[in-house]
């Protein structure tokens, strides 16, 4: 019998917010939720929190308490530890080391009191949790989770029998003391166009693809703008973006890529992207020719064969106005001598 593939699948997704998905008991708002479990931060004296909202100092120690609460009927086992957060290259989502991957941040600072608990169906256990920040902790925020991993492998179906571990996390955004930076690049900008070969006869598209890196310490909710100029200035386009991480975590970058319909047929377009967040703003341009290839390939076409007419007429007038060669100088045309008239005789 062939052992299962171990996929984490639920690592990308598990910190998007809350699912919004029934369940049988009532779960704090925002918790991290896949109908099976949850897992929360327990609630400060004040009110319930989302997420973990820490603040320390370099070489400060904090502690804390997550709360995972098992929704259905039968007993399950987790593996609890502390992760590091990133924005995933597809769409920049916020998601999570796994529990093998090397840890830089939260995930190698915040440690568990148990690293395995056995929740019974329908009930919640709280485990503490400390974080000790290093003295050498670069300023700036440091984003993770607490996860819960499920220790069982589902099976799965189908002729790979895929196995599937699943998990839920609550999110710790953490700021470490000192000076902060917000800073944005965007680079890597790339147009495509795709045209009908006869303007007016389809649809023509241009997509446009960049990176959006924080090159800052802190967490940033970029904005992003894209314009477009015609010939003579005309604006062919001028739209904020919409599909754009609301959380950059510093130093990670996205690849985007935004799609212009209705971009010209007939245009040179200069294309502007524009990215700002609070005390940040950069930007990056690039241009592109809309000129339809059957379009192009007949002017080509006329203009080779005007420039030969042109070449040919040319050499024609030259041929026709050349002068006549002269005979060279210093040797005289020989003549025939003149015979007497006692030699006709």
């Amino acid at each position: 019998m062939r052992k299962p593939h171990v996929l984490l699948l639920s690592l990308l997704p598990l910190l998007l917010g809350a699912l919004g998905v029934p369940g049988v008991l009532a779960t704090p708002a925002r918790a991290a939720d896949n109908g099976s479990w949850s897992v929360y931060p327990v609630a400060s004296k004040v009110a319930a929190r989302p997420y973990f909202y820490l603040s320390a100092d370099p070489g400060q120690t904090l502690t804390d308490k997550v709360a995972v609460q098992n929704r259905t009927g039968r007993p399950l086992t987790f593996r609890l530890y502390a992760a590091d957060a990133y924005n995933t290259a597809r769409d920049g989502g916020f998601a999570v080391r796994t529990v093998k991957e090397h840890m830089r941040g939260v995930g190698a600072w915040a440690k568990p009191a148990r690293s395995r608990i056995t929740v019974p169906g329908h009930r919640t256990v709280t485990v503490p949790f400390t974080l000790r920040v290093p003295e050498g902790a670069e300023p700036g925020d440091h984003p993770g989770a607490i996860v819960a991993l499920d220790e069982r492998i589902d099976p799965g179906s189908g002729r790979l029998a895929l196995g599937v571990r699943r998990a839920v996390g609550a999110r710790v955004y953490l700021r470490v003391g000192g000076p902060t930076l917000g800073a944005l690049s965007v680079e890597h900008l790339r147009i495509g166009h795709h045209q009908p070969p006869v303007p007016g006869l389809g649809d023509s598209t241009a997509t446009v693809s960049y990176t959006l890196r924080n090159t800052g310490n802190v967490t940033l909710d970029p904005r992003v703008r894209l314009t477009a100029r015609g010939l003579f200035g005309r604006t062919l386009l001028d739209r904020r973006l919409t599909r754009v991480p609301s959380e950059l975590l510093p130093g990670q970058r996205v690849r985007l890529t935004e799609t212009w319909r209705g971009a010209p047929q007939l245009d040179r377009a200069h294309v502007t992207l524009t990215v700002s967040a609070p005390g940040t703003r950069e930007s990056a341009s690039a241009s592109f020719l809309a000129l339809p290839w059957l379009l192009a390939a007949l002017v080509f076409t006329a203009g080779a064969v005007t420039g030969a007419l042109l070449v040919r007429a040319r050499r024609g007038r030259a041929r026709r106005s050349a002068p006549a060669r002269p005979s060279r100088p210093g040797r005289p045309t020989p003549s025939r001598p003149r015979s007497s008239p006692s030699a006709r005789r």
